[in-house]
């Protein structure tokens, strides 16, 4: 739970008893929620430190506030470990809104321009089915907004890990447990709110613009794998495998084909132009001249031209680029899904330095 793999604490208890044991296991032997909580902090403080924690703990709350204070039509109120100051790497920040139509929000969401997932998910608790309606939007920070009916602004929700209440907080609450805990005047908290702007984040523009491929059908020919989504994520798997840890490497392989779900006459150009700002100038290279590594391969690219490519300090980064191309084109491969590719890509630092 700590590295994210699992995210319910009954899937993680059943993963963790499979290796311990290989017969049924009474639930009393297994540990509470809370347990579990607690040793994942134990975690969290061990590998990140506590001066690394607070200084996350604060950017978080304070776009927290900010979140509140745009969300203030639907009666947002913070829970959860931003909240309790229980954070851990990857953690995201849940807030409770309140409409009766959650389609109010996401409109909310696509004026600000964000990249948004709604999903309804059914549980089963005490015999009775019901279903939750969860908005999960993607900004510096995770944000999942779970959306209910006004009807239940002012019910008490209970936490599945203590069977308490669960603890939640307004924006004036927010800002003065801000300003208690992190030694921060009101005035200072709400310059850093205002200081916040929401221009989008790397991750939501590269996923704006891997999601329209998977209607980029292309020539079975040359592409036998079929979509251009399912082919950039076999091609980012092959570069994973190549080189783990270089981000600029695998964001080209990830992204070599945006620009065909915008221009599919000059799809290079159209995806040099939409990248702009995001990559950096080796990704916007190797991206520029992907097309050219196939010439190469086949020998139909001109002396003067491979010559001018073979100067690049690049240029063996664009072979091997190349190759991942080529082989990223097999029917029925398997790949990973494309949040798990963007989670890599926003997780490599911290996995690597």
């Amino acid at each position: 739970m700590y590295s994210r793999d699992v995210a319910e604490y009954y899937a993680a208890k059943q993963k963790a008893a499979s290796r311990l044991y290989k017969g049924w296991i009474k639930p009393a032997d297994l540990p509470s929620n809370a347990e579990i909580r607690d040793q994942v902090q134990v975690l969290a403080r061990m590998h990140e430190g506590p001066d690394r924690h607070q200084q996350r703990l604060l950017q978080m709350r304070v776009r927290a506030a900010w979140w509140l204070e745009k969300l203030a039509g639907f009666h947002p109120k913070l829970i959860g470990s931003v909240l309790t100051g229980s954070i851990r790497n990857g953690s995201d920040i849940d807030i409770h809104v309140f409409a009766a139509n959650p389609h109010s929000i996401t409109t909310e969401l696509e004026d600000l321009n964000l990249f948004y997932q709604l999903e309804r998910k059914q549980i089963v608790k005490d015999g009775q089915q019901r279903v939750f309606t969860h908005i999960h939007v993607r900004d510096e920070f995770e944000i999942e907004l779970t959306v209910y009916h006004p009807s239940q602004l002012g019910y008490r929700f209970r936490s599945s890990i203590t069977n308490k209440p669960i603890e939640s907080a307004g924006l004036n609450e927010l800002n003065r447990l801000i300003a208690l805990e992190h030694e921060v005047t009101p005035e200072t908290i709400e310059a850093k709110v205002n200081e916040l702007t929401l221009t989008p984040d790397r991750i939501t523009v590269f996923q704006s613009l891997l999601v329209p491929l998977e209607s980029v059908h292309q020539n079975l020919k040359y592409h036998p794998e079929g979509d251009a989504l399912y082919h950039s994520l076999q091609v980012f798997d092959l570069a994973r495998d190549c080189k783990p840890y270089d981000e600029e490497f695998l964001l080209a392989a990830l992204l070599h084909d945006v620009g065909k779900a915008i221009d599919r006459r000059d799809h290079v150009a159209a995806g040099m132009e939409a990248l702009e700002g995001f990559v950096s100038e080796r990704t916007m290279w190797l991206i520029e001249h992907h097309m050219d590594t196939h010439a190469i391969a086949d020998g139909t690219i001109g002396a003067r031209a491979k010559r001018r490519l073979a100067e690049s300090p690049w240029y063996e980064d664009l072979i091997e680029l190349g190759e991942c191309d080529r082989g990223g084109r097999v029917a029925g491969a398997e790949a990973p899904e494309l949040e798990e590719a963007l989670d890599y890509i926003e997780n490599i630092e911290d996995m690597f330095g």
